[in-house]
């Protein structure tokens, strides 16, 4: 079999993706003053020492599961078919935060690409947000019943050098933490590309694990 080279779009998605850790705080309080203390503030009010602790408790996920281990094995084979089904993680800046597994191979002429990626946020409110952010970027796809809190899919074809990539990606908002699923193919015998149910469903099945994961703690 001939080698082919593989388009510069395919290759180009190998980029780490560096991500941000977001800030904590801590809060100390002190004894509230007497009335007949003269350090006590004038006309001031006091905080409650049990404020902080509501928002903490609502933090459902600390940290993110090993992307790598959060899709069965059977799925990686019928999905990338020749990959290693142990993965490959992609470096971050914060483990705890942001991590990401890929498979790719190119098993004849037929090439697939699979990643799931695991983002906490500070609470269920932003993890709405950049939800709503990423589904509004990209339109055109539809609701996925059944995944997390809310789940998205949308699937796009692309054409570079008459060559037909298709790819599929899944949104899914489970209380402070988001996860994103890619999945594309591609044949470079016939330059066309995997029919849209193929990619559509194959990256369900993948979110699917990898929401399971997330919530089983895995």
């Amino acid at each position: 079999m001939r080698s082919l080279p593989l388009p510069l779009a395919l290759t180009a998605r190998l980029s780490p993706v560096v991500v941000l850790a977001a800030a904590g705080w801590s809060l100390s309080s002190a004894p509230a003053p007497s009335a007949d203390d003269d350090s006590a503030p004038k006309g001031g009010t006091t905080q409650s020492a049990s404020a902080p602790a509501t928002a903490a408790a609502s933090k459902a996920y600390a940290a993110s599961p090993s992307p790598c281990g959060s899709i069965a094995t059977k799925t990686v084979k019928s999905l990338v078919p020749g990959a290693k089904t142990a993965g490959k993680e992609i470096p971050s800046t914060d483990t705890q935060l942001r991590r990401t597994c890929s498979w790719n191979a190119l098993k004849g002429y037929d090439y697939r690409w699979l990643d799931v990626s695991f983002e906490i946020m500070d609470s269920d409110e932003a993890a709405q947000k950049s939800y709503k952010e990423r589904t509004e970027e990209k339109s055109g796809g539809g609701d996925v019943p059944g995944l997390g809190d809310q789940g998205y899919s949308v699937v796009n074809l692309t054409t570079e050098d008459k060559q037909q990539t298709r790819e599929g990606t899944v949104v899914v908002q489970a209380s402070n933490a988001l996860v994103i699923v890619t999945y594309n193919g591609s044949d470079f015998e016939s330059k066309k590309a995997p029919d849209t149910d193929v990619i559509n469903k194959g990256a369900i099945k993948a979110a699917k694990d990898a929401v399971a994961a997330l919530e089983g703690g895995r």
